[in-house]
């Protein structure tokens, strides 16, 4: 495999954004990242400071922005739902170039289809599905836990040689990547793990270990109202396969929406079960258990809004 050196944007430089600007920059790509004044300001000052049993400590000198410029390879969006709509503003269609690819890193399924209306035809977007355990603990300093760092990447429409490019520079940096055929299979696998998991261990306020002991029987079938409308859109998956991923994870293990929750931030509810609902619903698949599950953590989120 060739070192093929790129110019990478990274909208949010949070936790996967700032690993992956960190890791592409370390191996020799151009790495921008686009984030606001004030951090912007941290990292170009001082760089990405990585805290990494598998990839090291070290420190990488990345470009910054608060608005893409010029033209790049790719573009990898790593911000959350909660603040896609105004990030994009950060990434014009106008700045990104003939060769650019939208690399969307976002929770959910319906993501690609908006930035599809958002940027036209003339960039192709790439829907992107990670595997990493990465918290953003101040700005520009990034930790790294466990061994994963795993990227897979898709896009129907987007032509290969491009996909397999932005592969093999991840590869070169150290993460895993891998090109999938099938879009839709891609992200219906990546939800129908996460989105029982990050509403269940948000809805109890409890790590997995404790969901798939104390609450088994709901995950369990909300496991499988989740497989049944992942199949009802093409993506056939097995349950009894994500119980088992769920069962060999550390006890400990939390969501990133669970955390969002235990901090006070917005929480990508809509991404992933609006969305889980909304699909269930255009299928005719019936989902009760999920309904329950997410009227439950609306009506908490807007009674924490409220009292604020």
């Amino acid at each position: 495999m060739t070192n093929e050196r790129l110019t990478v944007a990274v909208l949010g430089p949070g936790g996967v954004g700032g690993l992956l600007a960190a890791l592409l920059a370390r191996a020799g790509n151009r790495v921008i990242c686009l984030a606001g004044e004030r951090t912007a300001q941290t990292l170009e000052k001082d760089g990405v400071q990585v805290r990494s049993a598998r990839f090291g400590d070290f420190t990488a000198r990345v470009e910054t922005a608060t608005e893409l410029r010029e033209p790049v390879d790719a573009a990898l969006i790593t911000v959350k739902h909660t603040t896609l709509a105004t990030a994009l503003d950060r990434l014009p269609a106008t700045a990104l170039g003939p060769e650019a690819l939208v690399v969307p890193f976002l929770n959910g399924v319906e993501h690609p289809a908006r930035l599809r209306a958002h940027y036209g035809d003339a960039v192709p977007v790439a829907p992107a599905a990670i595997r990493v355990e990465s918290t953003r603990v101040a700005p520009g300093v990034i930790e790294h836990g466990g061994p994963l760092a795993e990227v897979d990447l898709t896009g129907d429409t987007v032509p290969r040689d491009r996909l397999n490019s932005l592969a093999g520079a991840l590869e070169w940096s150290g993460v895993g990547a891998r090109v999938l055929p099938d879009e839709t299979a891609v992200l219906w696998a990546k939800m129908s793990f996460l989105a029982p998991f990050a509403l269940l261990t948000t809805r109890h306020g409890l790590p997995l270990g404790e969901i798939r002991t104390h609450h088994r029987e709901e995950l369990t079938a909300l496991v499988e109202e989740t497989a049944a409308v992942s199949t009802a859109c093409g993506a056939p998956v097995d349950p009894a396969e994500t119980i088992r991923r769920y069962d060999a994870f550390p006890p400990t293990t939390k969501s990133s929406m669970q955390r969002d929750a235990e901090a006070g931030r917005p929480l990508e509810l809509d991404a992933i079960g609006g969305a889980l609902l909304r699909a269930a619903d255009r299928h005719g698949v019936g989902a009760p258990v999920a309904t329950k599950v997410v009227e439950e953590l609306r009506t908490a989120a807007e009674a924490r809004t409220a009292s604020h």
